[in-house]
């Protein structure tokens, strides 16, 4: 991992009518009757195991495929911390078009950390993005434990400096409705010298195809079927980095880090503090015949648990909300800013998935009928230990990064 310094915030002068109009956007990104049809269409998505394309359309009407895009690209300039926000309120009422979309900001969070260093090389990410391109990601391989560190994707370099994938990438988020696959493989051409190649494949280009697979526990809409590439071609302008193969030490890969460890963790947690509503709309509401007709909410177990779902909300928020905070503005060279944006998602995954368990304690037996949200939920939650990098890996890097053996090991 590269050393992440201080990255100061643009000139904050008086705003333009163009950042102006993007303010009050933001202040009606996501509008409650908005957030009301998301909800009601997520039980739907879940039951069919169909794609989310009505809540897509709905989002990008409401610009929030582009809200972190700077404002003179086209954008809502929102920054991260704002962003997260608004993936909370989302993810609350539907943890899978959240967790999928979160495929497409880390892109554009990756291009937007680039940028506020003061590089543009990945700047056209933000205009297709601003354009209405929705951006997936090709990370995710079978057998592939190492992440971007390794691959099993042939990468095969061409003269001119574009490159060939050859390969199977599952987990592949948004695939029906992909423009830009941004894809990782290993050019070993140099057996002495592997390089990782990362680049982005564009939809109407030929050699990759998808293989309808996704049929899961949870998240069902995210439609994560595998892709196979069978000669698909990245341009060379659209080759966005090189890298010796190995641990990646480099800006773009911490941009993406940055992004998307923020990101899952803001999908978990809003999915828990919906679960966590839930629950105490039923403990008010359901009465108990053992307290002569009052209702859940006076009985001692139930506020136990409801103070203990509430604690641990509490807490993935107050963690989630400084480490967003921290990385917008940016880490002191010497901190382990890796070992902060693992414990981010890390807390938050694991503690949705207790308040997840405790909002259905509280709520009863009626929680488990299919018809359900909690039942839902109950299952959305359970795939965030999985989100690479996994909870074992998570462990071992942050105890790394904290011990100062981060890549000596």
């Amino acid at each position: 991992m590269s050393t992440v310094s201080t990255v100061l915030e643009p000139d904050l002068s008086a705003r333009t009518n163009n950042e102006a109009q993007a303010a009050n956007q933001t202040s009606s990104l996501l509008s409650e009757a908005l957030l009301d049809r998301i909800g009601t269409r997520a039980a739907l998505y879940d039951r069919e195991n169909r794609f989310f394309a009505e809540d897509l359309d709905e989002l990008k009407q409401a610009g929030f495929l582009r809200a972190s895009v700077p404002v003179e690209l086209g954008g809502l300039g929102l920054t991260l911390p704002e962003f997260i926000q608004q993936q909370i309120r989302l993810a609350g009422r539907a943890p899978a078009t959240a967790l999928a979309l979160n495929m497409h900001q880390y892109w554009i969070g990756a291009a937007l950390h680039l940028r506020r260093l003061g590089d543009n090389s990945a700047q056209w990410i933000l205009s297709e993005a601003a354009a209405g391109k929705v951006f997936a990601a090709g990370h995710g391989e079978p057998g592939n434990d190492l992440g971007l560190a390794h691959s099993f994707v042939k990468a095969t370099p061409f003269a001119d400096g574009s490159y060939r994938f050859d390969g199977r990438k599952i987990f592949t988020s948004l695939a029906p409705v992909w423009d830009w696959l941004g894809v990782h493989g290993l050019d070993d051409s140099d057996p002495a010298h592997p390089k990782i190649v990362h680049a982005f494949i564009e939809r109407s280009a030929p050699g990759h195809r998808t293989v309808k697979t996704w049929d899961a526990l949870g998240l069902r809409a995210t439609q994560s079927d595998d892709t196979l590439l069978e000669g698909a071609v990245a341009h060379k302008d659209r080759v966005i980095r090189v890298l010796p193969a190995g641990p990646p030490n480099d800006p773009f890969v911490d941009g993406i880090l940055g992004a998307v460890l923020p990101g899952l963790a803001a999908v978990y947690f809003g999915a828990a503090k919906r679960a966590f509503a839930l629950a105490l709309a039923s403990a008010t509401t359901r009465s108990s015949a053992a307290l002569n007709g009052k209702t859940y909410a006076f009985k001692p177990l139930t506020q136990r648990s409801v103070a203990e779902a509430s604690i641990e909300l509490d807490s993935i928020e107050a963690l989630l909300e400084r480490v967003a905070d921290r990385w917008w503005s940016g880490y002191p060279e010497p901190e382990p800013w890796i070992a902060k944006l693992l414990a981010a998602k890390q807390h938050a995954v694991d503690g949705a998935l207790r308040v997840v368990n405790l909002s259905l304690q509280i709520a009863g037996a009626g929680a488990l009928a299919r018809r359900a949200e909690l039942e839902r939920l109950y299952r959305d939650v359970r795939a965030g230990a999985f989100h690479p990098p996994n909870a074992d890996a998570s462990f071992e890097l942050i105890g790394q990064a904290r011990l100062g053996v981060l890549g000596l090991v």
